[in-house]
Order: C-alpha cells, then sequence, then structure tokens
C-alpha cells in the first residue's frame, strides 16, 4: 500500500466568534458543505460565546466538538460558568483559553491538533489589555509561547482576543515571520483588512460573528437600545434572525508554515 503523501498546502479555516444557538446552529448546517467547497484542511473556531450569547458550557462545546472542528478558543467571557474551569482542564487539546491569563489557571492556552493528512498545526490562544482586563502582556506571552510551540511545527495560527484595533495590529506585525496566521475575534464585526505581511503572517483584525446580524453583535437590538436609552442594567438575550458563519481562510505552507493567502468568508444561513 501506498503512504499518503503529505500536502504541500493546508487550507485552515477560522471560525469568528460563535454566538449562543443561533450561532451554533449556523456552523451545524453550513460548515459541512463549506468544508467541501472550499477544501477546508483544518477548523478553528471562537466559542467563548456559544451558551446563551455570554460563556461556555459542556453540553455547548460538546454540541461542536461533535463537528469537524479541531480546537475551540476562548476569551473574556469563558468564565462566565463555573462548569468552564473543569470543562477546560478535561479538554486540554481541544478548548483552549488566553495563553496571557494568571499562573494557575484552569486550562491551556496552546494546543496542537493534527489534520487528516497528519500534518501538525499549533493553535495559540491571547488575550488583549487595551479597554479589557489588565491581564499580563499578550507580547511577551507570544514570544514565549511561539518559541516553544515552533519546536513541534512552524504551522501557528494565533486566535487574538482583543477589542483595539492598534494592539491586534501592532501583535501581527511583531509576530510576522514567526507565525502563520494572527487573527482577531472579540468585537463581532468583521474587518476588510486582510493581508499577507512580509514575513509570511496572514492578518485580519476581526474575523466577524458567526450568530444573528439582525442584532446588536448578537444581542436583541431592542435590549441594547433599552439598555442605552436608560442606562440601568438590563438582561441581555441572543437574536435570532439573519444568522451567518463568518471567518477567514487561511492558505498555510506545509513545509515552512508561511501563508500563502487569507480571504474573508461569510455565509447566510437560509
Amino acid at each position: 500500500m501506498t503512504a499518503p503523501t503529505t500536502p504541500t498546502t493546508l487550507k485552515i479555516l477560522c471560525i469568528g466568534d460563535i454566538v449562543g444557538g443561533p450561532g451554533r446552529g449556523a456552523v451545524k448546517r453550513l460548515l459541512p458543505a463549506l468544508i467541501d467547497e472550499l477544501g477546508i484542511d483544518l477548523v478553528i473556531a471562537n466559542a467563548e460565546n456559544i451558551a446563551g450569547g455570554n460563556g461556555i458550557t459542556a453540553d455547548t462545546a460538546a454540541d461542536l466538538l461533535a463537528l469537524p472542528i479541531a480546537v475551540l478558543t476562548g476569551g473574556n467571557h469563558t468564565w462566565r460558568f463555573k462548569e468552564a474551569a473543569a470543562l477546560l482542564d478535561r479538554q486540554r487539546e481541544r478548548i483552549i483559553r488566553p495563553y496571557n491569563f494568571p499562573p494557575g489557571t484552569p486550562g491551556a492556552g496552546s494546543a496542537i491538533c493534527t489534520s487528516a493528512a497528519g500534518v501538525e498545526v499549533a493553535v495559540l490562544n491571547l488575550q488583549g489589555r487595551v479597554f479589557m482586563e489588565p491581564v499580563p502582556s499578550p507580547f511577551e506571552a507570544a514570544r514565549e509561547a511561539v518559541a516553544a510551540l515552533r519546536q513541534r511545527t512552524p504551522i501557528i495560527i494565533v486566535d487574538l482576543h482583543a477589542e483595539a484595533t492598534s494592539e491586534k495590529r501592532a501583535l501581527g506585525w511583531y509576530l510576522d515571520g514567526q507565525v502563520s496566521a494572527v487573527v482577531g475575534t472579540h468585537t463581532h464585526v468583521q474587518t476588510a483588512d486582510e493581508e499577507v505581511l512580509p514575513g509570511g503572517t496572514a492578518y485580519l483584525t476581526d474575523l466577524g460573528m458567526t450568530g444573528p446580524y439582525d442584532s446588536v453583535i448578537g444581542t436583541r437590538k431592542e435590549l441594547v437600545i433599552e439598555r442605552f436609552l436608560t442606562l440601568r442594567p438590563t438582561r441581555f438575550a441572543v437574536a435570532e434572525r439573519d444568522v451567518r458563519l463568518c471567518g477567514a481562510l487561511v492558505e498555510v505552507e506545509v513545509a515552512t508554515g508561511r501563508a500563502r493567502a487569507i480571504e474573508r468568508v461569510c455565509r447566510r444561513l437560509s
């Protein structure tokens, strides 16, 4: 029997913040056909908002891990539910949280997964600190983590969960030539600045939201408007209409880890 040939490139789909049941439903219905259409080899998805629009639970994680998704990444909302700590410890190889959280934080900040063709891909999750919690520096954490991950594979995908475009952009340049891609999550708004930087790192400020777009970043718009008008606490709920799957497709050279191309992806659930 002839041994399978190692591919020269990989196509990696990075899915932006999946919001609640509508977002999970969109991934279930759209991902299989999207894999065939685009020739996708590996899928990574941000899952910090999959449980009711804020947080992650064992049941909602299992919903997505049953699909062809290699790794789920997180962010500042990962810890909304108490069960998340134990979940991240149990599923360290498939569910990660930002690497630059303080020592002793449950779970892992990076993972190495394998494509169907046997190619190892590292996924690193980082959180920004501009307009967010004062976590340790993502720049210093990235330097430490990338050095270790490159001992295993040159293919490294970074999910930077951050608010400020400047911080995301700066980290993209900081890691240019050291990782395959730096893609942003958290703002739920897909940006149009995708490019491959000179050193071979694909970059996009934000992947966008996978969830209901007839909303304010996933939440029922009338509830958010009420909050702005009254300045009083309002119980938010996930919206339901105009559901889309958004992210980016990155093509990477297997031997070098350099990105060849990056393109935005957005599909509407009919």
